[in-house]
Order: structure tokens, then sequence, then C-alpha cells
């Protein structure tokens, strides 16, 4: 092997170190950066002419477990759906109250129930009397006050859907530009590392809006597809549509078309309004805008629709006619069953036995449309609105007999056990995706093999230092001969 020969091998030796140097360092320093890909030196043996001419360095490649961050990005979006679900069925259940909790439906309407035995006790007592009246107003305050929490929410989730919709879209364009930029750095034989990291921190963000497939294409470019199937990019993005809806109310709902759901390219994302979008944190807020909460509210509706059938009925109070507004009204008015839907909300207490209305707190021992006062010691009829309350009937097909009281549990019951099933729910995402993300960071940069590495690397060097260093005394001592 000749000087000149020996020379090349060498530097070639030399500057293939310093490229692995370089890369090692880069791992190291970017062992816990989200999307980081571990990076390693490509090289081969280099020849001219039939000989050795030392090392090339072919590139850079950049190590990832695709498999496994697919199920992590899954399970973010199963996370993210949690989370939605999670918070808002929290703030339901508390809006609520439990039984036994003084500002609860259930201990306001037990409070009412006590009130009414107390003025029964002493009917002649104008204090007692008003203590009833302000009793029952404080349970149709606490329906009214809860329905507004849950259409609150669902106008919440309206503008998480939206938001979602806007990072989708700016998410998607994104990654759509660093699969041109890094098809071009391929090209023009340069490392296009670095974007495509940049291009897995994209992708992870909108896992967990939509759970995705993400598809290899040539040239270092990637296709992204729902998990339902819809196509998101495919050389060029997709354009999901929404339009919010600034105030919301029980009576507005995605069926009657009066809120809007998806589309993708201009079309309708399906006619549940997601379609094939379904999961991820937009399919959680779509799901509590038209279905949770929407529950929710009809429950609180029926509870208004048994109380106030309860005491609008002549039979238990014979100073009503059939077609007249009794101790509990719908805004004013007689109750309608076909227009139960936002009950909770508008019910409230019969103005003339509310003083704060100009009634009078005593019709409520006479009779909500007594004609004049009646005998200040008459009792029968607070016995038979307290008597109304704790008889078991229904008018829900659907749910069986029970007290008032034994409505507003069953509820009560509901909405907690949704809260726990999705606390189960984010307990379980949150867990799965610990695990996986903790399998993808142990199959990244692992920081005891990088330095060993950095060790040989070192050695390797120094090799090939000695060898130009041998090299330089060969030829100094020619020039000497």
């Amino acid at each position: 092997m000749s000087i000149t020969q020996s020379l090349t091998n060498a530097l070639s030796g030399l500057t293939a170190n310093a490229r692995m140097a370089e890369t090692v360092s880069a791992n190291l320093s970017n062992a816990l950066t989200d999307g980081y890909g571990r990076r390693t030196v490509e090289t081969s043996a280099q020849t001219v002419g039939g000989r050795s001419a030392g090392v090339r360095v072919d590139g850079i490649v950049r190590h990832t477990d695709r498999v496994l961050i697919g199920e992590r990005r899954n399970a973010d979006a199963g996370l993210a759906r949690a989370e939605t679900l999670g918070r808002a069925l929290a703030t339901v259940e508390a809006s609520f109250s439990p039984a036994d909790d003084p500002a609860g439906l259930g201990a306001r309407l037990s409070a009412f129930e006590t009130a009414l035995t107390m003025a029964a006790a002493d009917p002649a007592s104008d204090q007692r009397l008003g203590l009833a009246v302000t009793r029952l107003t404080d349970v149709t305050t606490a329906l009214s006050q809860t329905s507004r929490t849950v259409q609150s929410l669902r106008g919440q989730a309206d503008a998480a859907i939206a938001q979602d919709v806007t990072a989708l879209n700016a998410g998607l364009q994104q990654v759509q530009k660093l699969n041109v930029d890094i098809a071009r750095m391929g090209q023009q034989g340069l490392d296009p590392s670095a974007l495509m990291d940049q291009r897995q921190v994209a992708i992870d963000a909108i896992s967990r809006i939509v759970p995705l497939r993400e598809i290899t294409q040539p040239n270092g470019k990637v296709a992204l597809w729902t998990m339902g199937g819809a196509q998101l990019l495919d050389g060029r993005a997709a354009v999901i549509g929404f339009v919010a809806t600034p105030t919301i109310t029980a009576e507005m709902s995605f069926a009657n078309g009066v809120i809007q759901g998806l589309t993708l390219n201009g079309v309708s994302a399906g006619p549940d309004g997601i379609g094939r979008l379904a999961g991820g944190s937009i399919g959680a807020a779509m799901d509590l805008r038209d279905r949770q909460l929407v529950s929710a509210q009809d429950g609180l509706d029926l509870i208004a629709a048994e109380l106030i059938t309860r005491m609008s009925s002549p039979l238990v109070d014979p100073t009503l006619t059939p077609a007249a507004a009794g101790l509990l009204t719908d805004d004013g008015s007689a109750y309608d069953p076909a227009d139960i839907v936002g009950l909770a909300r508008r019910i409230e207490i019969n103005a003339t036995v509310d003083p704060s209305q100009g009634g009078v707190a005593s019709r409520l021992r006479d009779g909500v449309l007594a004609a004049s006062p009646g005998p200040v010691g008459q009792t029968a009829q607070l016995l038979r609105f307290a008597d109304s309350l704790t008889a078991r009937s229904s008018i829900d097909p659907a749910a069986p007999a029970a007290s008032a009281a034994g409505h507003i549990g069953r509820v009560a019951d509901q909405f907690a056990t949704l809260r726990l099933l999705a606390d189960e729910a984010k307990s379980f995402a949150a867990a799965r995706q610990d695990g996986l993300k903790a399998a993808e960071l142990a199959t990244g940069v692992d920081s005891d093999a990088e330095l060993q590495m950095l060790l040989r690397i070192e050695q390797s060097y120094a090799a090939n230092a000695k060898v130009m260093e041998t090299i330089q005394s060969l030829i100094q001592r020619l020039m000497e001969i």
C-alpha cells in the first residue's frame, strides 16, 4: 500500500469518525425530545481502481418502530377522548350534586317536603308557608341551573370541535409541506431526519384529534388515513369543514339540522355528523354535544315533568281546572307533554303563590287558584301536595314507578354511573398510553449504548490519527534522506 493510499484511508476514517461523533452527540442531547428518531451513520468500503480508498459515508439512517408509534398514537387518541368525556361528565355530576349535599336537587326536594310538613303543623303561620314556597323555589332553581350548565357544556363541546377542526386542518397542511421538503432533500442527497422529527410531532398532534394510520410512500413521504378509512392526506391534504354554533339551547340538535356536523372536502362526513372521523378528542366532543349531554338534559326534563305533573292534577288541587297551570309551571304556562325538551330550564313556581312575583303564599294552603282565602287552620291541601311527592308513579313508561325523590335519585345515579365509567376509561387509557410511551422510549436512544459507541469512535479516531502521524514521520524521513 502506498503512502498516498494510506493517507487517503486515514483521512476518510477521520471524516467518518467525526460524522459518527456528531451523530452520537445529537442522539444523546435529544434522548428525551418528542418525535426524535435515533440516528446512525451508514458507511461502506470505498475503492478506486480495485484498490482500497478508505471509508465512504453513505448517509444518516433514522431508526423508529412504526408499529409501536402507531399503537401509541391510537392510545393518545383514546386518552384524549376519555379526558374530554370525563371532564364534562364530572361537571354535570357536580352541578346536579349528590343526594347528601344540601345544594343537591334531592336534598332541596327533601327540604321542601319538610317545609310542607311544618306548614301543615301550623297552617296559619305565614312564615312557615313562605318558607315552603322558598324551598320549592330552591328546587326549581336547582333544575334550571343544572339545565343551563348542561347546555353550556354542549356549547363548549361545539367550540372544542371548531378548535379541533382548525388544528386538524393546520396539522395536515404542515405534514403536506414537510412531505414535499423531505422528498426534495432526499433527492438532493441531504439528510432529512430533522424534518422527519418535525413531521412525527405534527402527526402525533393530529392523532390526538382523530385516530389515524400512517402509510409510507416513496421518497420519504407518508399518507394519512383515519382508522375508519377516511383519507386525510395522500399527496394533498383533505379539508375538514365545520360551522360552530355560538349559543346552544336544549331545543337545538344535530338531528333537527340546527347544529352542524363535520364535512370532508365539502361533503358531509356522515349521517351522525362525524362518520369515519370518529374517535379522539373531536369524536368525544361530538359525542358529548349530540348524545351524552342530550341524555343528561332528557333526565332533567323528566324530573321537571314529574314534579309539574304531580302537583297539577285537579285531584291534588281541586281549585285547578284541567287546562290550568298548577303549583309548578312551564315558564308560567301549563305543562304540555309534547313540549318537554328544555322543561328543566323553564320550570318555575306559579306566580299566584310566589310573593316575589306578586302572589300570596297562603294559596299553598288554600289552593293555587282559590278565589278567596280559606280557613287558616285547614291542612288538607298542604297534605295533598306532600302526598303527591311521595306517591309512587311515573310519567315515563320506561322508568319504574317511584316517588319524586326516587326519580331524582335514579337520574343522579345515572350521572354518577356515567362519570364513574368515564373515570375508569380514562384510567385504562392513561395506563395504556404510559406503557406504550415507555416502550417507545425504550426503543429510542439508549444513553449507555451511545456512550459505548462514542468510546469506539474515539478509539477509531485515535487509530486513524496514529496512521497519519506515522505517515508524517515517514515523509519527513524521506525528505531528510
